[in-house]
C-alpha cells in the first residue's frame, strides 16, 4: 500500500504543465469514494499569509482542500485554484464549501506577503489559506502527504528556477483525515459532484 501511494505521488510530480494521469488501481482511476488512504495527511507546522503560525490542529473542525504549489507557477497552480473556485460555485444548496489550502513548495520566494498578494485574485476560492515556512518545514509537510517537490534550475530565464511538485488536491475531513483526492482529470463539475457526495447532508 505504501509503495502504491508513493508511486501515485510520483506519477503526478509535474513542473507547471498538466500531465494526463495513467490509470492507478484503487487510486485516480477509481470512483471518488474509494480514494482514501489513512497514511496520507499528518502534522504540519507552517505560517499563513498573515504570518500567523498554523498547525494541523488549527485546520480541524472543518473540511479542507489541500494542494502543493507556488506563486511563480505559470499554469498548473492558478488553473487548480480557478477550477476549485468554479467547483465551489457548483455545490448544491446545503453543502458547505471546504476551506482551500495552498502549501508553498518555494520557500525562497513565497513569503507570507507574496502568498497574500497572490491569493487576492478574485478568480480563486474565497478565503483561501496560503501556507509557507522554512524549507525543512515544507519538506516535512509534503512528506506527510506522500507528496514531493524539486527545484529545477533554468539558467538564463527571468525566473532563474521553477519547481516540480506533486499536483494532487487532497480533501481532508474535519479530523484531518484524507477523504479523497483530485487530479488534472477532474474538472469543476466532477469535483463538485464528489464534494457533494462526501460533504452533503447525511454523508
Amino acid at each position: 500500500m505504501v509503495a502504491r501511494i508513493f508511486g501515485l505521488a510520483a506519477l503526478f510530480l509535474a513542473g507547471c504543465s498538466p500531465q494526463e494521469p495513467a490509470p492507478v488501481a484503487g487510486g485516480a482511476a477509481a470512483g471518488c469514494m474509494t480514494r482514501a488512504y489513512s497514511t496520507i495527511g499528518g502534522p504540519i507546522d507552517l505560517v499563513d499569509q498573515t504570518g500567523a503560525p498554523v498547525t494541523e490542529a488549527d485546520l480541524m473542525g472543518s473540511s479542507s482542500l489541500v494542494f502543493f504549489g507556488f506563486t511563480y507557477c505559470p499554469d498548473v497552480c492558478p488553473m487548480t485554484l480557478y477550477t476549485l473556485g468554479q467547483a465551489m460555485e457548483l455545490l448544491p444548496e446545503g453543502v458547505d464549501a471546504p476551506r482551500t489550502v495552498l502549501i508553498s513548495v518555494d520557500p525562497e520566494r513565497d513569503t507570507p506577503e507574496a502568498l497574500g498578494a497572490y491569493l487576492s485574485n478574485d478568480a480563486f476560492p474565497e478565503n483561501t489559506l496560503g501556507l509557507t515556512g522554512s524549507g525543512q518545514a515544507l519538506r516535512a509537510a509534503a512528506q506527510a502527504f506522500k507528496a514531493d517537490f524539486q527545484r529545477v534550475e533554468q539558467p538564463g530565464s527571468a525566473m532563474d528556477y521553477t519547481m516540480n511538485h506533486t499536483s494532487l488536491v487532497y480533501l481532508m475531513d474535519s479530523d484531518w483525515a484524507l477523504q479523497t483526492f483530485f487530479t488534472h482529470a477532474d474538472d469543476a463539475e466532477s469535483i463538485a459532484q464528489c464534494l457533494a457526495a462526501h460533504l452533503g447532508e447525511g454523508a
